[in-house]
């Protein structure tokens, strides 16, 4: 869907994404959904509240996964 919205998963990552890498992804989903770069004033409050759902939503589900497999070992090791 949108390119600059990288894998927050091992073993894309070798360790766990960080807040800051959730909360961008997060903001490029929102952007991209909304076709907004930067919302107007009105609409900044429903924007931020987009993203911080969508942050929580891919912690939650980042915190969820089980990756197993080779190439998951190799990056933890």
């Amino acid at each position: 869907m949108c390119r600059s919205i990288k894998t927050l998963r091992p073993p894309q990552l070798a360790e766990e994404a960080t807040e800051e890498e959730i909360r961008a992804a997060a903001l490029q989903y929102v952007r991209k959904v909304s076709g907004f770069r930067a919302p107007a004033a009105h609409n900044r409050e429903a924007f931020e509240r987009a993203v911080d759902a969508v942050a929580a939503a891919t912690a939650e589900l980042l915190g969820g996964l089980e990756v197993r497999g080779k190439a998951v070992r190799e990056a933890a090791g």
